[in-house]
């Protein structure tokens, strides 16, 4: 399986059709707005933004592998939020995906360019 292939893949169809096998079962995930381990709870997750949202997509400008067991990407993801109004939510940020001695990402942690405050503020933009 070629990772990078893969992930920009899964960047293609977010969230839907994700390939969670790439994943190691007790993976550690962290944004700005979770903290947690396991694929079962990213999973989730991932089927939480498919559900509330919509109109998703999430545009990859970069994907680099700059250590063996490192990929990083580049990305910017726009949503539709779940409100009767309807605004489109857009967040840039960038991912650092650590790869074990399995060759599975064992950690997934998202940073945004922006401020959590900024988002919200989207709301009403």
């Amino acid at each position: 399986m070629d990772m990078m292939a893969q992930i920009k893949a899964d960047y293609e169809t977010f969230p839907h059709d994700q390939s969670f096998e790439l994943y190691a079962q007790d993976v550690y995930f962290k944004d700005p707005l979770n903290e947690f381990r396991g694929v079962a709870r990213y999973r989730s997750m991932i089927g939480l933004i498919e559900k509330l949202f919509q109109n998703h997509q999430l545009d990859l400008h970069g994907i680099s592998q700059p250590q063996p067991d490192t990929i990083t990407t580049e990305w910017t993801l726009h949503l539709t939020a779940p409100v009767p109004w309807q605004p489109r939510l857009s967040i840039p940020g960038w991912s650092e995906l650590k790869l074990n001695a399995d060759g599975l990402i064992s950690s997934h942690v998202d940073y945004w360019h922006c401020s959590r405050w900024s988002v919200v503020q989207q709301l009403w933009s």
